[in-house]
């Protein structure tokens, strides 16, 4: 049976390799600023910027099976060179512009139905210069464990915690062979992640070969974030 699904920020990286995944056997629905990548798709587009818009309800159906956002930030500076707005910046970008939408589309999540959330391994896993963003992912992880609490057992929430992952949102951290070389080598698995990989467990999250996942943090990292092999 075809899925109601709404993706926040899917016609780029993981997002859109979500929607190619899924847009043939369900129905797709994705909030975001472009569409052009979306064009081949057979998906239905609202236009939305996280930041600064109110989603337009009237333009989804009235169940959601699977709800999915995607917006995020990468902002690594020592701690003493990150200004307090930056701070603010990455919190309203990747926890309360979520918060928002998740406001907006709750009444409307189905019976047994899924959400997922993106983290990072940086919260589980100290690493320098990520205090702003992990401190940002960190309240993401904390705010899916209790909702997934409190929506049991109609509502799934479960985080995915992805190491780094090659999308435009990470080019300026790959942007040469060099870098690429270096990323991967700090991964046990030898490479930096694909918008696949993660793909693949987002769309196992949101499917019925999942249903007694909730309120987990599912760490998808090359093996970073559990194994020492330096």
């Amino acid at each position: 049976m075809k899925k109601n699904i709404l993706l926040i920020g899917g016609s780029h990286g993981i997002g859109l390799s979500i929607a190619k995944t899924l847009h043939e056997n369900h129905t797709i629905f994705i909030a975001s600023r472009t569409k052009e990548a979306l064009e081949d798709l057979s998906i239905t587009h609202i236009s939305f910027d996280a930041l600064t818009d109110e989603i337009d309800t009237s333009l989804l159906p009235d169940t959601l099976d699977g709800f999915v956002f995607c917006p995020g930030s990468i902002n690594l500076k020592p701690f003493k060179m990150m200004s307090l707005d930056t701070f603010h910046e990455d919190m309203e970008l990747n926890f309360f512009s979520m918060v928002k939408v998740v406001k907006s589309i709750i009444s409307r999540m189905a019976e047994n139905s899924s959400m997922v959330f993106f983290s990072t391994v940086a919260v589980g896993t100290g690493m320098p210069f990520h205090t702003s963003v992990a401190a940002a992912k960190g309240a993401i992880e904390g705010f899916a464990k209790s909702m997934a609490a409190e929506y049991a057992p109609k509502i799934r929430v479960n985080v995915i915690a992805p190491s780094l992952v090659n999308t435009p949102l990470a080019k300026r951290l790959l942007n040469n062979d060099k870098k690429i070389e270096m990323m991967s080598e700090r991964h046990p698995l030898k490479r930096v992640g694909t918008p696949e990989d993660i793909a693949a467990i987002s769309v196992f999250l949101l499917s019925d070969n999942s249903t007694w996942m909730t309120g987990q943090v599912v760490g998808v990292d090359g093996g970073m974030s559990s194994l020492n092999i330096n």
